[in-house]
């Protein structure tokens, strides 16, 4: 429960001020498959398909407290309310069947704005229009359309229906389940009709802009503005293809079944500092490429406890180290370059004709900063601050170069998504001149194809997209994007249906173990 704070003012008045009374619950449930996650966008893949909304509210409609109301600064009367809770739990259990069949393609929950702002978020996912038809879910548009009671929109394909809504039937949920509408996937109008009447019809685009204004605003006040117009500008292309990713190779072939048959391990030195989150997900993805991962702290390396030597890979893990402080990589590298005892093993590793390294994120603009010591990489850049000037985490395509990277042999050509996770991932480079010498390994593209040069599919505002570098040899690679989040398709936010277990990333991490053998 929240904290009460009493003082006393010069007078003797007592005064007592009460932090908000609040209940905070935390509960943990298992997850049988988190293959089958539900999200708002609405699909296509499926051919047509039909939108229900499930009404907990039964019809009722109440707008006190709704936003709606707030926008007219008003309260209302009648507030919704889960009038029987065993419906919640009913909704919870037909949600959880229909799931688990494969029934649902895309589901959201009615909350803040009611059901017209329920149908527009999963139209702007989904990129596509809409047909509502309000004959069945109450005589008053108003209502029907920014009540916020309990329920949710669920997205069912055509030929599933009469099993869907058989299934919900059978649950109880029958008498309030509502076929509501359906995606326009040629068209991008969004459309309320009610009989023969049209209750409100405009674009997609026109409503999203509507929607991410206020948004808009405030991010041109916080961060870049210029980042901010150039996000908001993107709303109106409606060409846009979005995530498009191309795979130049088979992610399913396992290059290394052969070395791994072996059962020798090569070890590799999973190398973190102070406050590095990134260290369990980079040592699953090598031990599953054949390694011996060993945890490797600086302090190990500085005192004389873990030797370099030992090693034939070394990845200096991404996170937020130093509590990710402007400049903390540059911090961890001047932490290698200052210590004989450290710099004179780094420089040794890296001179071995038989290693490689890898650095992501923070552990990219360590190497970066310890380009010095590193055979092959005076081009190298530093990484600054983001243009936007805020953290950047999404998931943005990249395009693999190609180049003597041994990390990303065979992937050259390949646009694959990927996640981002940086402050400070703007490369600067000393001139002109480096960035033409540079070997480039990785570039971000917008989703056509082309160089991104706008944010956010350039979320950190480098030139000509350039996010990963290697050496001339290719035997060390740095890269500001973090394979290790996404060597498994289950890891992604989003990826193409047809993606089998490995994602195209766990072939960076086998590629590292057909190089060593």
């Amino acid at each position: 429960m929240s904290a009460n704070a009493e003082t006393r003012e010069q007078g003797g008045e007592a005064r007592a001020m009460t932090a908000p009374l609040s209940l905070i619950v935390s509960a943990f449930a298992p997850v049988s498959d988190a293959r089958r996650s539900l999200t708002p966008m609405l699909s296509s893949e499926h051919g047509h398909s039909t939108l229900i909304l499930i009404d907990l509210g039964r019809g009722q409609n109440r707008l006190g407290a709704s936003a709606l109301a707030q926008v007219y600064k008003q309260v209302g009367d009648k507030c919704p309310d889960l009038d029987e809770p065993q419906l919640l739990k009913g909704l919870f259990y037909a949600i959880q069947a229909l799931n688990r069949e494969g029934l649902l393609l895309a589901y959201h929950d009615r909350s803040d704005g009611g059901l017209l702002v329920t149908l527009a978020e999963m139209a702007f996912a989904g990129r596509c229009g809409l047909h509502v038809i309000l004959d069945d879910i109450g005589c008053y548009d108003i209502s029907c359309l920014f009540s916020e009671e309990l329920g949710a929109v669920i997205q069912v394909a055509d030929e599933n229906l009469d099993t869907v809504m058989g299934i919900l039937k059978s649950l109880g949920m029958g008498h309030f389940t509502h076929i509501v509408g359906r995606p326009l996937y040629d068209d991008e109008q969004i459309l309320f009709t009610r009989g023969n009447d049209i209750i409100m019809q405009t674009s997609r685009s026109e409503l999203h802009k509507a929607w991410s204004e206020t948004s808009w605003h405030m991010q041109s006040l916080r961060d870049n503005p210029e980042c901010a117009d150039e996000e908001y500008a993107r709303i109106d292309n409606t060409e846009d293809p979005g995530l498009s990713p191309y795979i130049a190779f088979d992610p399913d072939a396992d290059i290394t079944s052969f070395f791994i048959n072996t059962g020798a391990k090569p070890k590799m030195a999973i190398l973190r500092e102070q406050g590095v989150n990134g260290q369990v997900e980079m040592a699953a993805a090598f031990d599953k490429a054949g390694f011996a991962s060993v945890d490797v702290h600086m302090s190990d390396i500085i005192e004389g406890r873990v030797a370099l030597e030992d090693f034939r890979g070394l990845v200096a893990c991404g996170g937020f180290s130093y509590g990710d402080v402007l400049g903390a990589g540059g911090g961890w590298a001047k932490s290698i370059l200052f210590h004989n005892r450290a710099r004179d093993q780094f420089e040794a590793f890296f001179r071995r004709d038989d290693t490689f390294a890898l650095g992501v994120c923070n552990g990219c603009q360590m190497l970066s900063g310890l380009k010095e010591l590193i055979p092959g990489a005076e081009h190298w850049p530093r990484f600054v601050r983001n243009r936007s000037e805020q953290f950047e985490a999404r998931l943005s395509l990249v395009e693999i170069m190609e180049s003597d990277s041994i990390l990303l042999r065979g992937m050259a050509g390949s646009r694959i998504p990927i996640a981002v996770a940086h402050g400070e991932g703007q490369a600067e480079f000393a001139n002109a001149d480096a960035i033409k010498s540079a070997h480039v390994a990785l570039r971000y593209i917008e989703n056509d194809g082309s160089v991104a040069e706008r944010y956010p599919a350039n979320p950190n505002g480098s030139p000509a997209g350039i996010t990963g570098l290697t050496t001339t040899d290719g035997r060390v690679t740095i890269m500001m994007p973090h394979p290790e989040r996404v060597f498994r398709t289950v890891q992604f936010s989003w990826a193409p249906e047809n993606w089998g277990e490995p994602s195209p990333w766990m072939r960076l991490f086998r590629n590292a173990r057909a190089w060593v053998a």
